[in-house]
C-alpha cells in the first residue's frame, strides 16, 4: 500500500477495503476504532451493495449509487460489476448511460476524468501532468457532439468516457490506474445546455474548423509526450470528424474509433455466427444497411475486408453491400452521397426501403440510424418473405432509439428471425419457444483490443486486428447459446472473450511486425498475468 494511514487510507478509493481490513491491518494502519468490529469479506460487502442497489426505484438512481460506490471503493465496485455483469453493465453503460449523460451536470458528485477546453490551448501537455497517474495505457476521449443517439450533450458526454473506462477494467482487466477518461470540452451548440444554470461545461458555441482540429491535434501530440504507451480510443464524435481523425492519426499513433471499428467488428462477428444458423456461406451474403453514419460506414469497410479475405475482389465485395437513407435506396444517381458511402452506391433504380428489400433480397439487415421504429412491421415481414431465417441487427441505442424491439422482430417474422440489438432486451416468449437474443455490445470487442495493444506495445492499431477479434468472438459462441437465439456469447464470459481477443491481437502484431517488444511464447499466460483482479 501507499504510505497512507488511518482515515486517509479509509478514504482512498483505490486502496480502501472499508470493513474488509483484517485485525492485523487495523492495528498496522491505525484503523482501530474507525470502522465497525466485523471483518467483512468482499463477498459479504457485495451482498450489501446489491441489496442497497436493488432498492433503488429507477435505473438512473442505480447509476448514481454505483457511481458513488466507484468513487468510494474501487475494488468493491469492480468486483461487484464483474461478478454480476449482466445486471450491472446496463446500469453502468447502455442504456442507462444515455440518461446519465443527459443529466450529468445535475447528478454530478465528484470529478473522475480530465477536461480540456479551448482555454487550455498551448498548454495541454503541461496540464496533463496534473493527472496523478504516470503509466496510462488507455485513454477514452470524446468531444460530446454525438452522444449515442442523443446528439450534442457537450461536457455531459464525460459520462461516456467514464463508462467506457469502467468496461475496460471490468471486461478486460486493464488496471483502473492505467485508464483515463477525457473530455474535449470545446463548447456545445445545444442551447438548452448552455442556458442551464447547473451546466458544468464550457458555456459557448462549439469551436469548429481549423481551430477545432488544431486543438485535437495538440491533444494527440501531448498524449504522445506525457503517456507514450497510451492507446487513444475516440468515442462519439460527429461522423465527419470520426472518420477524419481516424484517417489522420491511425497510421501514426495507437488509436482507433470504437463507433466505427468496434461496432464493425461486433457486427461482423454476429454475421459470422448467423451463418452457422442459416447454413449460408459468408461470401455469398448480401447485406443492407439502414443509415449512412460512422457506424454503418465502418461496418461496411470492415465487411469489404472480410469478403476479400474469403476470396472476393474489392469490387465484388462492395457489390454485396447496399445502403438505405431517409430517401430510400442509395444508388449511383443520388446527389450528395457521403464519400465513404460512394463505393456502395450501385447502379439501380431508386426504390423505397421495402421495395429495395424485395429487389435485392438481403440476407442481413443492419440498422444504425439512431431513429426508433424504422424497422416497422412491413420491413420485418418483407425480410421474412425473402429469407427463411432473416438476420436483423438493430444497433441503435439507447433502447428508446432502437430500430425495433426483440419482441417486434420475433412477432413480425413468425419466430424465424435471427435478431441482435445494440441495447439489451428481455427474453421473448413466442408460441412454445423462449428466445434470448443477445446484445451486440461493443464491450465484446474494444476491451480485448485494448488489452492486446497494451500487452504487445503495438505501435499502431490495424483493421486486421478487428477482423481477428470478430472471428474470435464468433468462434466462442456455443451451440447452446445459438439454440436460445443468441449470436453472441453470454456477457458472463466477456473476460474470457477479451483475453482470447488480446491473444489474437498479439498474434497479428507479431505477424505484421508492429512492435519492438520481445513477447513471450506463452501469450495466453502472459496476458492473463496482466489482467487486474479486484480482490482484497
Amino acid at each position: 500500500m501507499k504510505d497512507l494511514y488511518g482515515k486517509a487510507l479509509l478514504l482512498d478509493s483505490a486502496l480502501t477495503k472499508s470493513t474488509g481490513f483484517t485485525r492485523e491491518e487495523r492495528e498496522r494502519y491505525g484503523l482501530r476504532g474507525l470502522i465497525p468490529y466485523d471483518v467483512a469479506s468482499i463477498n459479504k460487502q457485495i451482498e450489501r451493495v446489491l441489496g442497497s442497489m436493488r432498492c433503488k426505484g429507477t435505473a438512473i438512481e442505480k447509476y448514481i449509487f454505483l457511481n458513488a460506490l466507484l468513487e468510494r471503493n474501487q475494488r468493491l465496485f469492480y468486483r461487484t460489476m464483474i461478478d454480476h455483469i449482466e445486471e450491472i453493465m446496463p446500469l453502468v453503460y447502455t442504456p442507462t448511460v444515455g440518461e446519465a449523460c443527459k443529466e450529468f451536470a445535475h447528478i454530478f458528485r465528484r470529478p473522475q476524468g480530465f477536461y480540456i477546453t479551448p482555454e487550455d490551448r498551448g498548454e495541454i501537455a503541461t496540464i496533463l501532468r496534473n493527472w496523478p497517474e504516470e503509466d496510462i495505457r488507455v485513454i477514452v476521449v470524446t468531444d460530446g457532439e454525438r452522444i449515442l443517439g442523443l446528439g450534442d450533450l457537450g461536457a455531459n458526454g464525460m459520462g461516456i468516457s467514464i463508462g467506457k473506462v469502467a468496461l475496460y477494467v471490468a471486461c478486460a482487466g486493464i488496471n483502473p490506474a492505467q485508464c483515463m477518461p477525457v473530455m474535449l470540452d470545446v463548447g456545445t451548440n445545444n442551447v438548452s445546455l448552455r442556458e442551464d444554470p447547473l451546466y458544468l461545461g464550457y458555456p459557448y458555441p462549439r469551436i469548429s474548423g481549423d481551430v477545432y482540429r488544431s486543438l485535437v491535434d495538440e491533444f494527440v501530440k501531448a498524449v504522445q509526450l506525457r503517456f507514450p504507451y497510451a492507446l487513444i480510443q475516440f468515442e462519439d464524435f460527429l461522423t465527419p470528424h470520426a472518420f477524419e481523425f481516424l484517417d489522420r492519426y491511425s497510421g501514426e499513433v495507437r488509436c482507433f474509433n470504437d463507433d466505427i471499428q468496434g461496432t464493425a467488428a461486433v457486427t461482423l462477428a454476429g454475421i459470422y455466427t448467423s451463418c452457422r444458423i442459416t447454413r449460408k456461406r459468408f461470401s455469398d451474403l448480401n447485406i443492407m444497411f439502414l443509415g449512412t453514419g460512422s457506424a454503418a460506414g465502418g461496418i461496411a469497410e470492415l465487411m469489404v475486408d472480410a469478403f476479400c479475405a474469403e476470396g472476393l475482389s474489392k469490387s465484388q465485395a462492395q457489390q454485396r453491400l447496399w445502403f438505405i437513407d431517409r430517401k430510400g435506396l442509395v444508388t449511383s444517381s443520388n446527389d450528395n452521397i457521403k464519400p465513404r458511402i460512394k463505393p456502395f452506391a450501385h447502379e439501380h433504380v431508386a426504390r423505397s426501403f421495402v421495395d429495395a428489400i424485395g429487389d435485392i433480397k438481403p440476407d442481413v439487415l443492419i440498422g444504425a440510424t439512431g431513429v426508433a421504429g424504422t424497422f416497422d412491421e412491413n420491413i420485418v415481414r418483407k425480410m421474412a418473405a425473402v429469407n427463411e431465417r432473416p438476420v436483423i441487427i438493430a444497433l441503435s441505442n439507447p433502447t428508446s432509439h432502437t430500430e425495433c424491439t426483440a419482441e417486434q422482430a420475433y412477432q413480425w417474422s413468425d419466430g424465424r428471425v435471427i435478431f441482435a440489438s445494440g441495447s439489451p432486451f428481455d427474453a421473448v416468449q413466442y408460441n412454445d419457444r423462449l428466445f434470448k437474443s443477445a446484445q451486440g455490445n461493443n464491450a465484446y470487442i474494444f476491451p480485448g483490443i485494448g488489452l492486446g495493444i497494451y500487452a504487445s506495445a503495438a505501435r499502431v492499431v490495424t483493421q486486421s486486428m478487428f477482423l481477428a477479434a470478430a472471428q474470435v468472438l464468433a468462434d466462442i459462441v456455443t451451440e447452446q447459446e445459438i439454440d436460445t437465439g443468441a449470436i453472441y456469447p453470454a456477457l458472463t464470459r466477456v473476460r474470457k472473450v477479451s483475453h482470447a481477443i488480446a491473444v489474437a491481437v498479439c498474434g497479428v502484431v507479431i505477424h505484421e511486425g508492429l512492435t519492438d517488444a520481445n513477447l513471450p511464447d506463452d501469450l495466453d499466460s502472459y496476458i492473463r498475468s496482466l489482467m487486474y483482479e479486484p480482490d482484497y
